[in-house]
């Protein structure tokens, strides 16, 4: 197959933790052709999507780690595969990407995740069309609401609901420290909708990262654990990841959602879970396969690339 990844820069991969590039691994040893571009490659001409994509060759060297050939414009329909793994923030430059790799879809391209499943799934907000699996939840940008859902729970989680890697989060506890100031700005003044949620304890075992491919659950889970005083688990906030095996109220999210997701084009699913709850749903560039590959051996890139080719043979 040839294989295109919409990515951010290669330069700038930590390709010993990367899981764009140990998807790039897997496929190579397969003997796919792997192809790379960014957002500012792609362009509409003439009604046709294109994009100036580099033919990408791994050398196995930590550091120096690919060659790229010179970019030539291509139609994304020429690809067997497109696979979206450009990290948040999810702004309108993202959206603007999906709109036309929508478009390449019509004209013939397959693209993992689906760019609308993508828009209608926002990260934060997706955990409110699984109530049965979510803590006590307020999505507003009115501080009075904010301020009662405190007064109610005392211990609780403010969040942006576009942000990525724990950046934004704010736990405020009983005392109310710093509330009001907190709300002015995660809100702009009222003028942005934020995320509050009751504070689950749970959270000094993990941040729990549940990954679902092709609807199916990967059977072992990062724990990202807070380290010291940190409140958020999240890898880029320093938090430690710990896999582990799932368990059963993991198990049970992961398959109670995973039909669902995958039946609306999100090939690949990262799903947070803190106790026994969900916390958010993953769906633009969701992580973890190389933790859980080094810790325990499971080979979570292999499961994916399986996924992949199924999907791409598989006539709809």
């Amino acid at each position: 197959m040839k294989i295109a990844f919409l990515a951010d820069p290669l330069d700038s991969f930590k390709i010993y933790k990367d899981t764009t590039y140990a998807m790039m691994v897997e496929a190579a040893k397969r003997g796919h052709t792997i192809y790379a571009f960014e957002q500012q490659d792609m362009a509409l001409e003439s009604g046709i999507v294109t994009a100036n994509v580099a033919r990408i060759t791994l050398t196995g060297d930590g550091k120096d780690w690919y060659r790229a050939a010179a970019p030539t414009s291509m139609f994304l329909s020429e690809f067997d595969a497109i696979l979206l793994r450009k990290d948040p923030p999810f702004d309108m430059e993202y959206i603007y990407t999906t709109y036309l790799l929508e478009l390449a879809e019509k004209q013939g391209a397959k693209v993992f995740n689906k760019p609308q499943a993508i828009r209608d799934h926002n990260e934060k907000l997706a955990i409110a069309q699984f109530p049965q699996f979510i803590s006590p939840t307020l999505v507003t940008r009115d501080a009075a609401r904010l301020r009662a859902f405190h007064e109610e729970h005392q211990d609780v989680i403010l969040k942006p609901l576009d942000g990525m890697g724990g950046a934004g989060i704010f736990r405020v506890k009983a005392d109310g420290m710093n509330l009001g100031s907190i709300i002015e700005t995660l809100t702009n003044n009222g003028s942005q909708t934020i995320m509050i949620q009751r504070f689950i304890p749970e959270i000094v075992a993990g941040d729990k990262r549940v990954l679902v491919i092709g609807g199916e659950v990967v059977p072992f889970t990062l724990a990202r654990i807070p380290q010291g005083s940190e409140v958020r688990g999240n890898l880029a906030a320093g938090g430690l990841g710990v896999a582990q095996p799932l368990t059963a109220r993991e198990r049970e999210i992961g398959e109670t959602l995973g039909p669902i997701l995958v039946k609306r084009g999100l090939l690949l699913v990262g799903l947070d879970v803190i106790g026994n709850y969900l916390t958010e749903v993953n769906v633009t560039s969701p992580t973890c396969f190389q933790e859980i590959m080094q810790q325990v051996g499971f080979n979570v890139a292999e499961m994916f690339i399986n996924a992949l080719e199924a999907a791409v043979n598989r006539k709809d």
